[in-house]
């Protein structure tokens, strides 16, 4: 069939501009892309990286720097990025990676090893050495350079526990002291949330580190990986003890209604909005959720909110419990403009954009002479209570297996929250992960 000049023109016209949008950036010799998370209470990324293209520019000129921004929850995100990166037309010249996905992408090829250029960067001998293990890969080189950490912990309402008899200076000791806090404030008050905890698909890992291994790694068992026998644990009493711990909490009506949970937006919006209307009594939660809060308007937000130390199941020493994270910049294998990439990294991460940032968003600077700003104290009259956590703290798994892990983790969750009794959840995961990492790979705990 015979098509219309002018259609062949519209077509020919359309694949130009569609080719150029993919590859626009790849193609400029001066242009280099960067790829970050825009969504919910991301805000302060964006703007950050609008803040960081306008000195690089300033500074480079000639240069431009496209900003890619990937707008989807954060399970999302991480599976977007992970498509674009697989093909050198669309994988960004520099990504914004979460620490826990550096190694997988890593094995998968993705990312570029950044040793040779740190050693000619005079910043990074600044940098807190625990925090340096978040872009480190399992060969030992370091593909990311971390702009944050956070630690983790109980955020409590004092009002809402005058109202309902609890102490102001709430320090509890065990799960089992969490359970009846939260009992008194269900009786009490039912019309509040009387335990917020990540427990929605939307909400990714999240789920996985802020609410089961902040359960997980305060019991017996520990840990998800033993290091010394490279095995992971599986099964693990400590993982099924979370599990029943999830499952008291929701038979109970203790955290948000199931309707909340599958809610995509509830985490992206409504969890800051009812925190700040009152109506959460205790939330696990991370260092950085106050700095959403500030973002929104809500600047004496330290009037009513308090935090305490996640216990131990038992109380168990060392008697707390705290997981961190974080976020780097890393550079993409494919990318043909590596030295503007580092440039860019090396401008997004002087002290006072990480000050900035950090004072911004609620989290832990990266960098030393960040966390020791009186901007950033400042900024939080909680951050000594949160970086003291950073003492004692865990890290996740630094392996290519742990995303797929996490996977499993999450699906858990959802299980216990259909109705699943723990029990056969947690066998049921035992076997997931025995699959994802070969049965000689694990070791009961």
């Amino acid at each position: 069939m015979r098509r219309s000049k002018a259609k062949s023109a519209f077509i020919t016209t359309t694949l130009v501009f569609a080719l150029a949008a993919c590859g626009g950036a790849a193609d400029d010799p001066n242009t280099i892309s960067v790829a970050y998370h825009r969504y919910g209470n991301t805000l302060q990324v964006d703007q950050w990286m609008q803040r960081v293209k306008q000195q690089y520019e300033q500074a480079h000129p000639g240069k431009v720097v496209k900003l890619d921004p990937v707008v989807a929850p954060e399970s999302e995100y991480l599976s977007k990025l992970q498509l674009r990166m697989r093909s050198p037309s669309t994988a960004p010249d520099v990504l914004y990676e979460d620490s826990f996905n550096v190694n997988s992408d890593v094995a998968a090829g993705y990312l570029a090893p950044l040793d040779d250029r740190l050693a000619q960067w005079p910043d990074w001998d600044g940098y807190i050495d625990t925090t340096k293990q978040a872009g480190r890969a399992q060969d030992g080189k370091t593909y990311g350079v971390p702009l944050d950490t956070d630690t983790r912990g109980l955020w409590y309402n004092r009002e809402l526990f005058a109202a309902v008899g609890l102490p102001a200076d709430w320090r509890p000791r065990t799960w089992d002291d969490v359970l009846a806090a939260a009992r008194q404030v269900k009786q009490h008050r039912p019309d509040a949330i009387a335990l917020d905890l990540a427990l929605g698909k939307a909400e990714g890992e999240s789920v996985s580190m802020q609410t089961v291994e902040m359960l997980l790694y305060g019991t017996e068992t520990g840990t998800l990986y033993d290091d010394r026998q490279q095995k992971w644990i599986a099964p693990s009493s400590g993982f099924a003890d979370a599990m029943g711990f999830l499952s008291t909490a929701l038979a109970e009506g203790l955290t948000q209604s199931k309707a909340q949970i599958a809610d995509a937006q509830y985490d992206k919006v409504f969890r800051d909005d009812l925190t700040r209307e009152g109506k959460v009594a205790i939330r696990l939660d991370g260092s950085f959720a106050s700095g959403n809060w500030a973002d929104s308007g809500w600047q004496d937000w330290s009037r009513t909110m308090a935090a305490t130390p996640m216990p131990t199941r038992n109380g168990q020493p060392p008697g707390t419990v705290t997981l961190s994270g974080g976020w780097t910049l890393a550079i993409s294998s494919s990318s043909r403009k590596q030295d503007d990439a580092f440039e860019f990294i090396k401008q997004a991460m002087t002290k006072d954009n990480v000050v900035d940032y950090a004072a911004a968003s609620g989290n832990l600077p990266a960098r030393a002479d960040a966390a020791a700003d009186p901007r950033v104290v400042g900024a939080n009259p909680l951050n000594p209570f949160w970086i003291g956590l950073l003492d004692n703290t865990h890290y996740r798994p630094a392996l290519p297996e742990y995303p797929k892990v996490s996977e499993a983790i999450q699906q858990s969750v959802l299980d216990v929250v259909a109705g699943t009794p723990p029990a056969e959840v947690a066998d049921g995961w035992a076997q997931q992960v025995s699959r994802i990492v070969q049965p000689a790979n694990t070791r009961p705990g």
